[in-house]
């Protein structure tokens, strides 16, 4: 059988209109941190990489890069804070765009998950509380240090670097960006109960724990348009020790204050282990826009998601890194290239980035 006689009509390939954007498919690229930004400058390398998982009317969604010069917490991750960076990323955008793809960037401060050698003048990282993670980093086994409680004087200044960093990535040419409230970093330290423990306005309660967050969602819709505004978040995540007591009713909370700001889409991390319909679906029925679904998914469960209007979009992120031409692979039913964990993080500008094998017009496709 030919390529052409088994392409196969499937949900996650049907179109879909984002706010103002026309998406071919729903097969989206998740953001994923791939440590190959020397010196926090997004590099040429990464122009391809991106083109290389672009398709027309496709959605991706970059690498986090850095709000401030605070906000780098591992080697070697852009920055979206100086001129320099904006220029840098100016042509990895353009390769997207001339591809016909739709491009966000996300935007994130790590908090805690840093060390002295990554702030400057060796200053402790920020968190919302002083309570270091309890765990050893990747960064060279070291241990996290103890953070600096961000005082409620200091924390405006924290918006107003994600509402500049956001202005910044509409200079670059991005489309939007996605606000990285996830994943155990500075806005999750702040959403979480087992790591925030503050009396004052941002601390304490569900809607105090959210208030900075939704100071962010607030600031950067001013700032660019809430059209071009999304934001992921992690309620049942415990990345880095931010877990939550009740993560169900910080979901339902944030989804229905997100409704309430009219950003274009809420991108949820939902458990791997856990059927999404039972944790996702109550978030996905609060917001009324645009509702990205990630975590572990592949053709078969990306499919019955989409079907099921459980969410819009999936994000896919290592099996997207390993097939850059993943959703031609979903059309065709054909293999998935296995990825390679071990280079995930190096600092190779080719090796685990650009030479994953995209399929041959020729082959074979199977089940």
């Amino acid at each position: 059988m030919s390529m052409a006689e088994n392409r196969e009509s499937i949900p996650l390939l049907t179109p879909y209109k984002m706010g103002n954007f026309d998406l071919s498919h729903r097969v989206v690229l998740a953001p994923m941190t791939r440590l190959r930004s020397y010196n926090s400058i997004a590099q040429p390398h990464a122009a391809l990489y991106y083109s290389q998982r672009t398709t027309k009317g496709g959605f991706l969604i970059s690498e986090p890069s850095g709000i401030s010069d605070t906000a780098q917490g591992y080697p070697n991750t852009p920055g979206i804070w100086t001129r320099q960076h904006i220029e840098a990323w100016k042509p990895i955008v353009k390769a997207v765009h001339d591809k016909g793809g739709i491009f966000f960037c996300q935007i994130w401060h790590v908090g805690r998950v840093s060390n002295y050698d990554f702030q400057p003048n060796g200053n402790p990282p920020i968190s919302s509380t002083d309570k270091p993670i309890q765990m050893e980093s990747g960064m060279g086994g070291s241990v996290f240090p103890p953070p600096h409680r961000l005082t409620a004087d200091e924390i405006p200044h924290l918006v107003h670097d994600f509402r500049l960093a956001a202005k910044h990535s509409i200079e670059a040419g991005f489309d939007g960006v996605e606000i990285h409230a996830a994943a155990g970093y500075l806005i999750d330290q702040f959403l979480k109960d087992q790591v925030n423990d503050r009396s004052n306005d941002y601390g304490g309660s569900l809607e105090n724990r959210c208030r900075f967050p939704l100071e962010i969602v607030k600031a950067i819709s001013q700032e660019i348009g809430s059209h071009r505004v999304g934001i992921r978040i992690s309620p049942f995540a415990d990345a880095y020790g931010c877990e939550d007591s009740n993560p169900d009713a910080l979901g339902l909370y944030m989804a229905e204050a997100l409704t309430k700001h009219d950003i274009l889409y809420c991108h949820v991390i939902g458990p791997e282990k856990k059927e999404t319909k039972n944790c996702l679906l109550p978030m996905r029925t609060a917001f009324k826009g645009t509702f990205i679904a990630a975590g572990g998914y592949d053709r078969d469960s990306g499919n019955n998601v989409v079907c099921s209007d459980e969410a819009d979009l999936v994000a896919f992120g290592r099996l997207f890194l390993a097939n850059p031409d993943l959703p031609r692979r979903f059309e065709l039913h054909s293999f998935i290239n296995k990825y390679d964990s071990s280079t995930f993080w190096s600092n190779d500008p080719v090796v685990g980035y650009t030479d994953y094998p995209f399929l041959e017009a020729d082959s074979s496709t199977h089940d």
